[in-house]
């Protein structure tokens, strides 16, 4: 017996040996694949041999030739990876490398078996439809050109054939040019001012010139400007670009020049200083967008007529601008949800009901306001049963799930997270709660919480919201008098609890502290010895974080919901966002937020902190009373029980 595990340790410490070779290999082959260093890579195949990610060295290394690997050589790694990620990845690469060759034979023997596929290569596989004779191609092609995004490259064919076919005409170009302003991409507004006439368009100098000095194009502007449509577009978009600082401004040097343009260029630009007064919360928004008329608004516009509506407290016009919505948008839960608010405060009460039903126990802010509205304590779905061993055994066997582990294992996490997501396809709720328990178990928190989300009728809220580190958190909120739920929310929503989480403007850890903040945070609770490397220490992290929330809590009227906007933007935004003269409702406040991040950050932070007080506490909460009213600087706010 002692010989047998004596040899049962010599393999296990074999192995290990051979693991962390292996794992040493692997590292090395991303870091060459980085650099481009095809001799290196080769090398590291080698010594990858046998390993869990081998197949990831493989994949690295093809890609690097991609441009003139034979399509035996492509079939065969496709062929040894049927089904795996990396084959649905190497796949769409492939694609794209042979539409851009014109090699269309291959491409439609491998396009049918892609999984994910993204716009360069849709516009390939539309380009190789139409040249086949499908002119249905060119009509799907169209809504592209009507986006504000860029377009990849293989989108520009089409794009051109849909112009020298007259199904794009001039009025179509400035209105992709508008968008494309409204949105400041300058690049891809001159690639488009391209396919007008010639002497109609604007040089990309020329928008240049523009966005950087409006004031000075406007001054400029000769006595004729407004005889061709470019020299009113031009003025237009002088106008537009003044909007985004100071409507205002812009509204006086419209007016100045208005008797120049037609009626449906007023309505564009009121239209544009609504939007710009509304992102603002001034209260001429409302008065610009009337001006506008029916002229049709962008997505974007059209949600801050609503918003702007809802700062003044407007429901008729609340009500009139959902109603304006296209109806895909209008069906979305927060546009639902302020249409039924509208109904009920207008006297509909029937109408208000059937509305807040449709999204009440969505496990989302608007659902948890549905479900208020409607009388109902948010409380937590029955608990599904725990998954047995040989379930999450089950789980772990898997290639797909190894490979993931593995990624994770090395801190490869974007490669991790894709492999692991790719896994869950297909899969039923208990086996994404198996998945999440392996997940747990092997502390990648973030993918646990991200796989117990996706059951639809077995649920495990206390995996969909885990509470790790609490040995840390749980001490500190108590000691500061703050809401555990509520940090647990936050911190949710930070890192989902990736310690050594890095965001992409620095932010670091548990609670993603900028570097500056946390020492900052350090020096005032004289936290002796910090310096900056300390952050991604769990307990060092959670004792900056939650003393800085502390201390925006302490100067935000001790409300969460400014807390939670200026933990995330900033203690003076958050005070800014606030109403000048009147008690504004919390849950309009997180509304109204102009910052698409920080307004989504909010309405997470509060949904998720309902959840996390419900599974500490064990009783039924309300999102409404918990956002209450923000109050006027200065001013107070009502109480919670006149909540409507």
């Amino acid at each position: 017996m002692r010989r047998a595990l004596c040899a049962l340790l010599l393999a296990g410490a074999a192995a290990a040996g051979h693991g962390a070779g292996g794992d040493e290999a692997i590292l090395a082959a991303r870091d060459a694949a980085q650099r481009g260093d095809r001799v290196r890579l080769a090398r590291q195949l080698e010594a990858a041999r046998g390993h869990e990610l081998e197949a990831y060295v493989e994949y690295w290394a093809l890609r690097l030739r991609l441009d003139e690997a034979d399509a035996g050589e492509v079939g065969g790694f496709l062929d040894r990876q049927r089904g795996s990620y990396l084959a649905d990845r190497l796949r769409g690469e492939w694609l794209k490398a042979l539409g851009k060759r014109g090699e269309w034979a291959l491409f439609e023997t491998e396009y049918p078996a892609l999984v994910q596929a993204d716009q360069e290569i849709a516009c390939y596989a539309l380009q190789d439809r139409l040249r086949r004779g499908d002119a249905a191609a060119l009509e799907e092609a169209r809504p592209l050109w009507f986006g504000a995004s860029e377009l990849p490259e293989s989108c520009q064919p089409l794009m051109a054939r849909l112009v020298a076919e007259r199904r794009l005409d001039s009025e179509d170009i400035w209105q992709r040019l508008r968008r494309l302003l409204e949105a400041r991409k300058l690049a891809a507004a001159a690639a488009a001012a391209a396919w007008l006439p010639p002497g109609q368009a604007p040089s990309a100098k020329q928008l240049a010139a523009i966005a950087d000095k409006p004031m000075r194009h406007l001054a400029m502007l000769p006595a004729d400007f407004a005889a061709s449509r470019l020299g009113r577009e031009m003025a237009l978009f002088a106008v537009q670009r003044i909007a985004r600082n100071d409507p205002p401004q812009a509204a006086r040097q419209w007016q100045a020049i208005r008797g120049s343009f037609p009626a449906a260029d007023d309505a564009y630009i009121q239209a544009q200083l609504g939007w710009q007064a509304a992102l603002r919360h001034m209260p001429e928004a409302l008065g610009w967008y009337a001006a506008a008329g029916d002229f049709p608004l962008t997505d974007e516009e059209a949600a801050w007529k609503v918003r702007a509506a809802l700062r003044a407290q407007d429901w008729a016009v609340v009500k009139e601008g959902i109603g304006q919505m296209p109806q895909e948008m209008q069906a979305k839960p927060d546009w639902t949800y302020w249409l039924g608010r509208a109904e009920a405060a207008l006297g509909r009460k029937e109408q208000a009901r059937a509305l807040f039903q449709r999204i009440a126990g969505q496990p989302n802010f608007y659902g948890n306001l549905a479900d208020d509205e409607l009388g109902r304590p948010i409380v937590l779905p029955p608990q599904a049963g725990k998954p047995g061993g040989e379930e999450v055994a089950a789980i772990a066997g898997r290639p797909d799930i190894r490979r993931a582990l593995a990624l994770f294992r090395l801190d490869l996490r974007t490669e991790g997270v894709r492999e692991w997501n790719w896994a869950l396809r297909g899969m039923d709720d208990a086996r994404l709660l198996a998945a999440a328990e392996l997940a747990r178990r092997n502390e990648i928190f973030d993918r646990a919480i991200n796989t117990a989300d996706r059951t639809l009728a077995l649920h495990d809220y206390s995996m969909r919201y885990l509470a790790p580190y609490r040995e840390h958190v749980e001490p500190k909120a108590r000691a500061l008098q703050l809401d555990e739920g509520w940090v647990y929310g936050l911190m949710r929503q930070e890192s989902r609890f990736v310690s050594n989480a890095r965001s992409v403007v620095g932010a670091r850890g548990l609670m993603q502290l900028m570097p500056k903040t946390a020492s900052w945070v350090a020096r005032k609770i004289g936290l002796k010895d910090y310096h900056p490397g300390q952050t991604g220490d769990a307990d060092i992290n959670v004792t900056l974080g939650t003393s800085y929330l502390k201390m925006v809590l302490d100067e935000l009227d001790s409300h969460p919901v400014l807390a939670s906007a200026a933990y995330n933007a900033g203690p003076g935004r958050a005070r800014k966002w606030r109403d000048g003269a009147r008690p504004l409702e919390g849950a309009i406040y997180a509304e109204t937020i102009p910052f698409n991040e920080t307004r989504d950050y909010v309405k997470k932070v509060m949904s998720n902190t309902v959840y996390y007080s419900a599974l500490f506490d064990g009783r039924p909460q309300s999102l409404k009373r918990r956002l209450g009213f923000i109050r006027p600087k200065g001013g107070d706010a009502p109480r919670i029980e006149d909540l409507p």
